[in-house]
């Protein structure tokens, strides 16, 4: 008889939950098969996060060049660029999909013909760490599963939830502005409705099937096969449905992650679960659990709208107060800290930190950079503004302004965020400082598009090799912050870290090693104009600005009186007490 190990019989509990007694047995057995089955193809290999970990967040086929394949361009472009700068990739799904730029998948267990194969990702995981995507609370219409479920096969008949429309189903969540449920017709002719939470294509997986979770759990157990070792948890907070209730944060959903956890870890100890459940803070940060049995890492969902809000209105205030609250459970987890995605900029996160005027201010000052805004519906039946649709440059900047003023404002959230305590991660289009991408918008009419442009890499390399082009001098400047940051062990994403109240246009995060022999103070001025910082008593000098990236800049500091140009980066070591 196979065992698991002393250690994780807690997996017998949760499925014991999860499934009740009489299910339970069998989904333990088909579970253990299933660790069994991977122990012996996987090769566990240590893996810590440390101050070296920057994930590139790409598309597999963000970059395209004739008659290769997108992920051997991709790579190409990496290695030309980024080796030795970045060493960790999000490829973004690159599965075969139906629609949703990847996130509404036909087939777990295939790369997109358009893409690739295998060989490309092993060839990508080989020489960089990779982050792959777990889509797993819904499927495309079109897959094996529910092509099977529609056609009456008992396998697949419990794997998708059936609701009668006439359920009161006013109490769930909704994301979009878009039905929660979807009419099908199937092999008999016969209407079914199904749950649906983000689109007719994306059909929600049914957990409270055992079978559901062992097929998925093989997934995301072959993705480790081929090299993964962080996995995304998509939409993850909606995994479990309980009709009477919102369908959000269930004690189910967390119980069934930290089950995920635990199976992976039976097999690759090494792997590194990140939830992405873009919603209020607070509720963001629960995914943590209890510090060591949940994720081990959280998108930062609230800092890309509070940078924003901090530079258009030159204050930092409310991005210095909210700062103030991050706080992890344990030493073992951290946050994921971004400027942009491939999603918007989400505007639920801020909810209780912006007030209402606040966020549609941004919103309002977005569209007139060009940008969009998207709604979602409440549950009065009211729309509500739950994203805003622009690239992160352009969010930052009217398209009237100078180049010059572009250039710094982008690279000051960037630093902002290579600076903040936990790992960063760098998406493709901020890196070379990619302008809104109307006329995907139109072709699509999908407004995530703006923010999602795909490039011939011939075109690219030209604007890159273009000298006095923005494209160029944000890469060079980012990748330069970048080397700064992967040199300095107070960057650890597991050290100590406070934020410093020194100034209503600053920002300040004042960071340290684990063992606390290394220390930064890194200050941010989000003002276009000069100001005045006066740092601590406690502070010893002199301190060395190891942010170099003007060669006019001062580099040696006496005196705790420092001034700092518009949108002026410090980053000052030395004997800081």
């Amino acid at each position: 008889m196979k065992h698991i190990s002393d250690k994780n019989h807690t997996i017998n509990k949760r499925l014991h939950k999860l499934y009740g007694p009489e299910m339970a047995p069998r989904a333990v057995d088909s579970i253990i098969d299933l660790i069994f089955k991977y122990k012996s193809r996987i090769q566990s290999k240590a893996y810590q996060l440390t101050e070296k970990d920057v994930i590139l967040i790409t598309y597999g086929d963000q970059v395209n060049k004739d008659y290769e394949p997108s992920l051997q361009t991709l790579k190409g472009f990496m290695d030309k660029h980024l080796k030795g700068v970045v060493n960790s990739v999000h490829i973004l799904p690159f599965y075969p999909y139906s629609s949703d730029d990847g996130f509404s998948v036909v087939n777990y267990s295939a790369v997109d013909p358009k893409m690739g194969s295998w060989r490309e990702i092993e060839q990508i995981s080989g020489e960089y760490r990779l982050m792959v995507d777990g889509v797993i609370n819904h499927i495309s219409q079109f897959s094996d599963w529910f092509k099977a479920f529609l056609e009456g096969d008992p396998y697949f008949q419990d794997f998708f939830t059936e609701v009668d429309p006439s359920v009161d189903l006013s109490k769930v969540v909704r994301p979009r502005a878009l039905p929660l449920l979807s009419e099908f017709v199937d092999s008999k002719g016969e209407s079914r409705h199904v749950w649906t939470t983000f689109s007719k294509d994306q059909v929600d997986l049914n957990y409270k099937s055992h079978r559901v979770l062992r097929n998925v759990l093989d997934a995301l157990f072959y993705y480790v096969e081929k090299g993964a070792t962080l996995i995304r948890l998509d939409a993850i907070a909606f995994i479990w449905k309980e009709i009477g209730t919102e369908c959000v944060h269930l004690e189910q959903t967390h119980e069934l992650i930290q089950l995920m956890r635990e199976v992976l870890h039976e097999v690759a100890p090494e792997v590194i679960i990140i939830t992405e459940t873009n919603v209020p803070h607070h509720e963001n940060v629960s995914y943590f659990g209890s510090g060591d049995d949940e994720a081990q890492m959280v998108y930062n969902f609230a800092l890309p709208p509070l940078l924003v809000h901090s530079v258009l209105n030159s204050n930092t205030e409310t991005l210095t107060k909210w700062a103030k609250t991050l706080t992890l459970p344990s030493d073992k987890v951290c946050f994921f800290n971004f400027t942009a995605s491939h999603d918007g900029i989400g505007l639920r996160p801020v909810k209780g930190v912006l007030t209402d005027e606040e966020v549609q201010y941004i919103g309002d000052t977005v569209k007139e950079h060009g940008g969009l805004v998207s709604y979602k519906t409440d549950a009065d039946g009211s729309k509500s503004p739950y994203e805003l649709n622009c690239s992160y440059i352009d969010a930052l900047t009217h398209p009237s302004e100078a180049d010059e003023i572009r250039y710094k404002r982008m690279l000051l959230a960037q630093a902002t965020v290579l600076a903040m305590p936990g790992v960063p991660g760098v998406y493709f289009h901020s890196l070379v400082g990619s302008r809104n991408y109307h006329d995907g918008v139109k072709h699509s009419g999908v407004n995530r598009t703006i923010n999602r442009e795909k490039y011939n890499i011939d075109w690219l390399e030209k604007e890159l090799e273009a000298e006095g082009k923005l494209p160029k001098r944000i890469l060079e400047t980012y990748k330069k912050i970048i080397t700064i940051r992967i040199n300095e062990a107070a960057f650890n994403p597991f050290g100590k870290f406070e934020f410093l109240d020194l100034g209503t246009a600053l920002f300040v995060v004042d960071q340290h090693s684990v063992n606390g022999d290394d220390r930064v103070l890194a200050i941010h001025n989000f003002s276009n104009q000069e100001v005045t910082c006066v740092l601590p008593e406690k502070i010893q000098f002199p301190l060395k600005n190891i942010l170099e990236l003007d060669a006019s800049e001062e580099t040696i500091y006496e005196s705790p009186s420092i001034k700092l140009a518009p949108y002026q980066m410090l980053w000052l070591k030395g004997n800081i007490k």
